[in-house]
């Protein structure tokens, strides 16, 4: 279980937010879980009504949410028995206002979050107020997941590109790895003259790369949840 304080504002405005997107859950539906802060919330509260008696199956977008949501008892599966889910409910690091575009993927995560994602009919997106920003970019970098062989020259076709990045290290100053055995670079976005399409696609071009934290028209809606209560975004197609 989460062992936040109770009494934090941005955890409560979590809370909210997550407490909203788990009530979209409905019984018999195959679901996503996230990763993250706001995530284990939401899987903390699905957890509640699952033992209330909601009946669903759930993937997990990484091994920290597998693990929380099977010490909550609600039934896990995977792809191969449930190729398709009705609903994924994820946070994220940044959501654009306007487009609903997120930057995912400082938990580590971001490849299977998007597999996960990319899988389910609707995405649903729960933040606090401090995730919604006005340029993609404008308070967290943008991580990518590359392959550990040969990871330098990954890095050098990147900056070649023009990105300014760094290589994501644990505190004994190894490199991170991702659950799917990859590092992880930051990528530092230019405010001025980004293109947040062009980006994805450069970096899906550039060998090496596994996946991007861009997730473009990817949200159907994205909760924020706030001290007042709740506000609800939807995409405009």
């Amino acid at each position: 279980m989460t062992n936040e304080s109770q009494t934090d504002p941005a955890i409560d405005a979590k809370r909210r937010a997550a407490v909203w997107a788990a009530s979209q859950i409905e019984d018999g539906m195959a679901v996503g879980l996230g990763s993250g802060s706001t995530s284990a919330l939401v899987i903390e509260e699905v957890g509640r009504r699952v033992k209330e008696g909601l009946r669903i199956t759930g993937i997990a977008t990484s091994e920290a949410s597998q693990k929380l949501a099977l010490e909550l008892k609600i039934p896990m599966s995977d792809f191969a028995h449930l190729p398709q889910l009705d609903l994924t409910i994820d946070g994220a690091d940044e959501v654009q206002e306007g487009t609903l575009n997120l930057i995912k993927g400082h938990g580590g995560a971001l490849l299977r979050e998007k597999i996960v994602a990319t899988a389910s009919k609707k995405l649903l997106i729960a933040v606090d107020p401090r995730k919604m920003v006005k340029t993609l970019g404008a308070v967290f970098t943008l991580p990518v997941e590359i392959v550990p062989f040969g990871y330098e020259t990954t890095v050098k076709r990147l900056r070649d590109l023009g990105f300014e990045l760094e290589l994501r290290v644990k505190d004994d100053g190894k490199p991170y790895v991702t659950d799917g055995q990859h590092y992880i670079v930051h990528c530092k976005l230019p405010q001025v003259g980004f293109n947040a399409e062009q980006a994805a696609k450069s970096l899906k071009q550039t060998l090496g790369v596994v996946e991007h934290g861009l997730f473009l028209g990817m949200a159907s809606r994205v909760v924020i949840g706030g001290p007042e209560g709740i506000q609800v975004l939807e995409a405009t197609k």
